[in-house]
């Protein structure tokens, strides 16, 4: 039966009686009606339920917004009590805080959120290091537990392509070092030395460090993309289904080729970078290739290009790890996917830096 009521004016006031069916698919023009006349008349006193059949909370919901308080007649109407109790909390309404107190307490909820996620990230961090010290561990008494295919594949990819790119802008950056301390060093007579500081710059710092932001973009971003992919698409799941070890087969092949290509593009960033500085020279202070080169074989120590190898395997860890992490957190939408993409690469670069600073501070206290 479908719904309908009836609003008549009575000596403790006006009284609504529903009749019928009052459930989502009887309300019909029903709802609307009643809507209007509450608008134009306003809310009735009293409610008698004596002719209420069928409720659901869509009905309940309507009739509740038609009557003033709660006083009702349900004469034993169960349904109808049962969900006013789930529906009522709906038209409760809290007086709204000041304008004052209302940003006061959003900035301290916004401190307290980014509290809880950054101690959240922390916990999933020494969670996550865990489990990739021991499927390391695993991976080294057992090698055969090495899938070479996906760790060849990763190298190419994280690795080999991205030697142009890194060359390339070393090669800017030594040119850019050696331009500028040719500007400061002819000032001074002293020339001669922009060799020994394109070498020093390059084989120390930048030349690790370019490649490690350069491995970041494009291989962190790339891990974090790849394997949140894959957990949207449930495919870590159907892997730990079947038995494979996700870490085995997704985050292991990815550290172990971004450790061994490390040191690669590490040296490749080195020869860019004293190219781009060799060019600079030769071309606004007249220092030939051939003095360039036999200067800094001479006068830059080979210690300097240890020390920037030495950091390549520690950047590379960090890099591929905070990749495969990021991938292995997200959720099943895009959005946790491009969030996580991007704290991928800001982790990283903000890491690179980190420990590069840690470095420069023990190298600084070995007197190396």
């Amino acid at each position: 039966m479908n719904a309908s009521y009836t609003i008549t004016d009575e000596s403790g006031g006006r009284t609504l009686r529903p009749s019928g069916d009052w459930t989502v698919l009887m309300l019909g023009d029903t709802a609307g009606t009643l809507q209007e006349e509450v608008r134009q008349q306003g809310q009735a006193d009293r409610l008698d339920l004596s002719d209420l059949g069928r409720v659901d909370t869509s009905g309940a919901f309507m009739i509740l917004g038609a009557i003033k308080g709660e006083k009702s007649d349900d004469r034993g109407h169960a349904d109808f009590a049962r969900l006013a109790q789930l529906v009522r909390p709906a038209f409760e309404t809290k007086a709204p805080l000041p304008e004052s107190k209302r940003s006061l307490l959003g900035f301290f909820e916004r401190i307290g959120r980014a509290v809880s996620a950054t101690g959240d990230e922390g916990w999933q961090t020494m969670v996550f290091t865990g489990q990739l010290m021991s499927a390391l561990g695993r991976t080294i008494l057992h090698p055969s537990r090495l899938r070479l295919t996906p760790l060849f594949a990763v190298m190419e990819q994280a690795g080999i392509d991205a030697i142009p790119i890194v060359m390339t802008m070393t090669f800017f950056i030594g040119a850019v070092i050696a331009l500028v301390g040719t500007n400061i060093l002819v000032t001074m007579g002293v020339s001669v030395y922009t060799v020994e500081l394109v070498g020093v710059a390059i084989l120390r710092e930048f030349g690790v460090v370019i490649a490690a932001i350069l491995l970041a973009g494009r291989s962190a971003s790339s891990f974090a993309a790849e394997i949140g992919s894959m957990r949207m698409n449930q495919e870590t799941d159907a892997m730990q289904v079947m038995g494979v070890d996700r870490f085995d087969a997704l985050v292991v092949p990815r550290i172990l080729a971004a450790l061994l290509m490390m040191p690669l593009l590490t040296f490749c960033a080195d020869i860019g970078g004293i190219f781009g500085g060799l060019l600079i020279s030769w071309a606004t202070i007249g220092i030939s290739p051939a003095f360039f080169l036999q200067r800094t074989l001479d006068d830059v120590s080979i210690t300097q290009f240890w020390i920037g190898m030495a950091k390549a395997p520690f950047l590379a860890i960090t890099i591929a790890a905070a990749g495969c992490r990021h991938g292995l957190s997200v959720g099943g939408d895009v959005t946790s996917l491009g969030r996580r993409v991007t704290s991928a690469v800001v982790q990283s670069i903000f890491l690179i830096i980190m420990f590069d600073a840690i470095f420069a501070v023990l190298f600084r206290m070995l007197d190396l």
